[in-house]
């Protein structure tokens, strides 16, 4: 690290305490190291907007945030650290559902019912993604509603893991189907390597 790399690191420390200090921070964020890798965890107002996989946010997300909240946006371990401590439960194998609050503001009205649907989903269960269209008010749009599953901003804590196609194979997922199968597992134990059987919707 040079001496400006210092001196901007040591400025936006200042920024950030100071923007924390005078309750100018709308969004407290952190990384949770977890056993599905890095995840880079933002909490608003409301609760927790973002979990991604990695350390840094994407491009999309960062944007939701700044329109949702503004560009105060800081690191805040104090503020993130609940959900930190419910996502360690989770991968211990201690906890089956999360507390904290799951914010969805910024989605459209169809993917918010969708992914209201899929954060009722418990623990170890499965659903189709035909299943969670018709619940959002139309069947006929499967494709629809997995593409409102893919955009889910808050994984996890929103268990679109637990969602799978028609045909019990795993469908997609935007931390990787690795990442999938490793939840599932968690939660359901060996998964095998083709899916499950043919699911009824």
């Amino acid at each position: 690290m040079t001496r400006t790399d210092d001196a901007v690191a040591e400025a936006r420390e200042h920024l950030a305490h100071r923007a924390r200090r005078e309750g100018l921070a709308t969004v407290g964020y952190g990384v949770v190291d977890s056993p599905v890798g890095p995840l880079w965890v933002a909490m608003g107002p409301r609760g927790v907007s973002t979990i991604h996989f990695g350390r840094e946010p994407s491009a999309w997300e960062l944007r939701r945030l700044v329109r949702l909240f503004g560009p105060a946006i800081v690191p805040d371990a104090r503020r993130t650290s609940p959900l930190a401590r419910e996502l360690d439960q989770y991968f211990a194998g201690r906890r089956r559902t999360f507390d904290v609050p799951a914010d969805l503001r910024g989605l459209t009205p169809f993917q918010e019912r969708v992914l209201r649907r899929t954060s009722r989903i418990a623990y170890g269960d499965l659903v189709t993604y035909k299943t969670i269209a018709r619940s959002a008010g139309n069947e006929r749009a499967s494709r629809a509603a997995g593409a409102a599953v893919g955009s889910n901003p808050i994984p996890i804590v929103v268990p679109c893991h637990r969602v799978v196609a028609s045909d019990g194979t795993l469908g997609g997922y935007g931390g990787g189907l690795d990442a999938k199968r490793r939840l599932l597992a968690l939660e359901r134990g060996e998964v095998p390597a083709g899916g499950w059987p043919k699911r009824r919707s």
